[in-house]
This record gives C-alpha cells, structure tokens and sequence, in this order.
C-alpha cells in the first residue's frame, strides 16, 4: 500500500510539477527582467494597432526563455531525467509563444496593455507550453495534467497579485 500511494503522489503531483515548471519560470521572469527594455515588437503595427505592446520586451523574453531552459537543465541533472532538458526547451519556446499570441490576440481586439482577459491570461502559456513538450514525449499522467491545470488556475492570480504588491506590475491580473 506504502508503495502504491508513493507512486500516485509521484505521479500525479511531483513529476507534473517538476515537469511543468520550467514553463512557469519561463512565464514569471519577463516581469522581473522586462521593465524599461526595448518592446519586442520595436513599437511596429500591423493595420495600426502595435503588435504585442510595451510590456513585450526583448530583456524579458530572452530572461524567460534562458530562465526556464536553466531550471530544466538543473531539474534534468538533479532528478536524472535527462530527457527533460529538450522538454524544458520546449517547454519554455511555448510558454513564451502562448504569452506573446495572448498579447497580439489582445492587441487586435483594441485592448490596451495589462488589459486582463480571464483564461487566456491564466492559460495562454500552459497552453502552448504543453503544445510544444507533446511532441518530446513524458508528458505527466492524465490525473497529472488535471492536477498542474488547477495548480495553473490557482498560482498565475496569486503570483500577479505578489507581483503586483512588489510594485513589479501595475495590474494584479
């Protein structure tokens, strides 16, 4: 029975967290490293609306994807999961991509910068950043990805919330 119940928390909480969060660094450092920096999209539009916006910035996309593929790296070694150091790549590209897409899609729709948009803003880099680790295989169990899809719900508001009293963003969302 100790054994079985050691496997289950394993799988369906430790591995998908582990597995997850070089997307979840990957999705926090651009708001740490991404203040005052060049915007991503170099202030250019398409059809008159800005392409991702000010807070876009190239210092925070190359924090958020060096972080996350560091943190997998150090994951892979220190749980010898050497496969997860291409994941974490992965990982990190979709998190990144989902964020961005987030912004343009928000950009098109005339919402201004730090405009909130339930879901996609909790979910966009998940998302993607599940979309892009599929192909490499490993994923978490089902019970897994049911687990880190909640812990996702609940984390991204609490995290922009801290954040936000850290005077790190100007909105808690």
């Amino acid at each position: 029975m100790g054994d079985l119940l050691v496997s289950l928390i394993y799988s369906v909480i430790l591995y998908p967290i582990i597995y997850i969060f070089p997307a979840y660094v990957a999705n926090a450092l651009p708001v740490i490293f991404g203040k005052g920096a060049k915007p991503l999209d170099f202030n250019k539009k398409i059809a008159g609306k800005r392409i991702f916006g000010d807070h876009k910035t190239i210092n925070g996309t190359i924090a958020g994807l060096v972080g996350g593929i560091i943190v997998g790296y150090l994951e892979s070694v220190m749980f010898g999961l050497g496969y997860l150091f291409a994941i974490s790549v992965a990982l990190s590209i979709g998190a990144m991509v989902g964020d961005l897409l987030g912004s343009f899609v928000k950009r098109r729709l005339d919402l201004k910068s730090g405009h909130g948009v339930p879901i996609m803003d909790q979910f966009g880099f998940y998302v993607f950043a599940l979309i892009f680790a599929f192909p490499f295989g490993n994923m978490p169990s089902l019970y897994g990805l049911v687990f880190i899809t909640i812990l996702t719900g609940i984390l991204h508001p609490l995290t922009n919330v801290i954040a936000h009293r850290l005077k790190l963003k100007k909105v808690p969302w």
